[in-house]
């Protein structure tokens, strides 16, 4: 991508004095790192002592087939509010423009007189490439330019095998990261930013058009509160409430025992870091047979490492397989299937459930993701990447190295992926990991007078018991869209033609 970069033109006089003094202003340019703590670049600009110019552009044409989602945007206008609102209790200010990218951060820098440009690196295929372009030519034209790691533990290029190459299992990656410190935060917010002489104007949020133009966002609002202090809020529960029983309570959709720091973890609102040190505080603090739940924990994280090095060194994969001879799988087109899969009208309870908690809250359970994608790729047949785009668009922790390995991992043909013909059974599922019924009835009401016993496969409850729990299968619930072990075998029979080629 061809990126435009003026060389500096005259500061207006406002600025001159600041020149002089050699104290010309910082851009710091926020994307994914939308906090002012443990945020690298923001920090070696207050380090710096001139004038610090927070700036955000909306340049989703610039993220190539992978522009935010309905809901990644429903969050980041939040989120851009919050970083907005804590930088003017600071003297401060978010400087809003929009792309492209080149040409913003050109008017920008004539606009304000500034001579230095940080920020925290990305590691999407499009975004490593303008940036690089990005610092190739501001760096050219005089432009002080430096990139930082704020939303990693660890570069993706660092971590290698005895070869020298990326690793492709994940325990093996996992050991390697063990053996490299992690390091210590950068800096704490800062009480107060040194302000510019004079602020370059900058757009109303409001102006990116960011909100949904169908209003489906309610159950978002109930449920998160973007920002970093959103954040913070989020991690301190967890600590508080979850992280004791995390190995097993993180299995069961029915309770709040895993972290729901993904969406905070994209959008840089906390670091990997904060997140690992304040685990890592608490088993210092703790008895040492408490030790493992954390070590569970940091082992997630460790998860979405190993996700953004295969991302980084698999370019492709977004939108191609891994295992190349997945290119070749006999993946069907079937519309109707798949509106019934995204709409949780699929006949198994668990599915659904999952289904109409994304569309309610922008998130899932992880347990129920790897469920309800298993049934679109095995059950359905239908590729994994147009459950990637769904999820995608309706999804608040959207993220690309995430969302790719886990639909590569579920259809067999990623990275250390579960084997295709593992084939999970939406009803064993929901009886072994959500027994009572608690999270099927609380998403899918029309279910909540079955018994426990039938909950989770209504189709084969007694006609009485139907009728006293009000459910008339096909019209209030739908019948099962497909019959399991009619598509264990088919999604079997499958995968035996790439096999044979």
């Amino acid at each position: 991508m061809a990126v435009e970069i003026a060389g500096p033109r005259a500061a207006p006089s406002g600025t001159a004095k600041a020149r002089r003094l050699n104290e010309a202003p910082t851009l710091v340019w926020f994307r994914q790192d939308l906090r002012l703590s443990d945020n690298p670049a923001l920090a070696a600009a207050v380090d710096r002592g001139s004038p610090v110019i927070p700036v955000f552009i909306w340049a989703p044409e610039e993220e190539g087939a992978w522009r935010p989602g309905a809901a990644s945007q429903w969050w980041l206008r939040r989120s851009l509010a919050a970083l907005g609102a804590d930088l003017e209790k600071r003297r401060s200010r978010l400087i809003i423009r929009r792309g492209p990218t080149g040409k913003a951060l050109n008017d920008l820098l004539a606009d304000s007189g500034a001579s230095t440009v940080f920020w925290n690196r990305r590691y999407e295929p499009a975004a490593v490439v303008r940036d690089a372009d990005l610092k190739s030519q501001l760096r050219q034209h005089g432009i002080g330019t430096e990139s930082f790691k704020g939303n990693l533990l660890f570069e993706p290029w660092t971590i290698q095998n005895g070869s020298g190459h990326p690793f492709r299992v994940f325990t093996a990656f996992w050991r390697a990261c063990l053996t490299k410190p992690v390091a210590p935060p950068s800096k704490d917010a800062p009480g107060k930013l040194r302000a510019p002489e004079n602020w370059p104007q900058s757009l109303e949020l409001s102006e990116l058009k960011l909100e949904p133009t169908v209003d489906w966002t309610g159950g978002l609002c109930e449920t998160w509160q973007p920002g970093e202090s959103g954040a913070r809020r989020q991690l301190k529960r967890f600590q508080n409430e979850a992280i004791q029983e995390y190995p097993a309570g993180r299995d069961k959709p029915g309770v709040a025992g895993t972290s729901q720091l993904s969406p905070h973890l994209h959008f840089g609102e906390i670091s990997p870091g904060q997140a690992w040190r304040a685990v890592l505080r608490m088993m210092n603090d703790e008895a040492v047979d408490s030790r493992g739940a954390r070590e569970t924990y940091l082992r997630q994280i460790g998860w979405r490492e190993f996700a953004y090095q295969l991302l980084y060194h698999h370019p492709e994969s977004p939108q191609q397989p891994l295992q190349t001879e997945f290119a070749a799988f006999p993946w069907k087109t079937d519309p109707r299937a798949l509106r019934a899969w995204m709409q949780g009208k699929t006949g198994y309870p668990l599915v659904d459930a999952g289904m109409r908690e994304l569309w309610h809250t922008g998130w899932m359970h992880n347990r129920v993701r790897m469920v309800a994608a298993s049934f679109l790729v095995k059950h359905l047949l239908i590729g994994w990447q147009e459950g990637a785009a769904w999820f995608w668009d309706t999804l608040v922790d959207a993220d690309l190295a995430n969302n790719t390995l886990g639909w590569q991992w579920v259809a067999g043909c990623g990275a250390d992926a579960v084997p295709y013909f593992r084939i999970f059974n939406p009803v064993v599922q929901g009886e072994k990991f959500d027994p009572a019924g608690e999270y099927v009835r609380r998403w899918v009401p029309e279910l909540a007078g079955l018994p426990d016993k039938w909950i989770h496969k209504p189709w084969k409850a007694p006609a009485s018991m139907l009728k006293e729990a009000g459910i008339d299968l096909g019209r209030t619930y739908p019948l099962p869209i497909v019959d399991h072990q009619a598509a264990r075998d088919r999604a079997l029979t499958a995968l035996g033609t790439i096999k044979e080629r």
